[in-house]
């Protein structure tokens, strides 16, 4: 995986988790759904947050470690494994991960953008993984990315949303976005980050 961001500046690696632990992980995600627990997503940063639904349809649930569930823990704890593997690699000075669950109702998309902040340079790399079991082509939700870095033009990756698959890419490089998903979608999605 590491190889691959340091060659192309993305990779996707299916069954990153194992069918049993995606499922617990996308069981404590849903259950917080149904709890009340989410909330639609916004666009932009500090004061200057807005739900913009003409730009994204999502709904988001930060996850901070002392709250989080067990599945939650277990693969934050892993990311933290991936993030040591990338720093040693490629010597990025990652020093935390931030994220949250990200649920896509049945009509929601999120157009074309980069996963930085405007003016900032904390969040370096995006990690996205992938909560859907049985998702087939219909469904819709695909993730696609430009491939060349900085590029909103040229070649494109389609990747499908499916249970325990693992897209990473650098944050500020790889302009990306999702289709609408004709039914109910699930990641975790998440930066890892420099110290600002």
């Amino acid at each position: 995986m590491v190889e691959g961001l340091e060659a192309r500046g993305w990779v996707c690696l299916e069954g990153f988790l194992g069918e049993s632990e995606a499922r617990a992980l996308a069981a404590e995600c849903h259950g917080a759904r149904e709890a009340g627990d989410f909330r639609k997503a916004r666009v932009g940063r500090g004061p200057e947050k807005v739900i913009r639904e003409d730009i994204r349809r999502d709904e988001v649930l930060w996850l901070e470690n002392d709250t989080a569930g067990p599945a939650a823990s277990r693969y934050l704890a892993r990311l933290d494994g991936l993030r040591q593997a990338i720093n040693q690699r490629l010597f990025l000075g990652l020093f935390d991960f931030e994220g949250h669950f990200a649920v896509y109702p049945p009509g929601a998309f999120y157009k074309a953008h980069l996963d930085r902040h405007r003016g900032t340079a904390d969040r370096v790399v995006t990690a996205i993984l992938y909560l859907n079991d049985g998702w087939v082509p219909d469904d819709g939700g695909r993730l696609k990315i430009w491939t060349t870095p900085g590029a909103r033009d040229g070649p494109i990756e389609w990747i499908e949303p499916r249970l325990g698959t693992l897209v990473v890419f650098l944050a500020g490089e790889h302009w990306h976005e999702v289709e609408v998903a004709r039914r109910t979608r699930a990641s975790v999605t998440g930066w890892f980050r420099v110290r600002a």
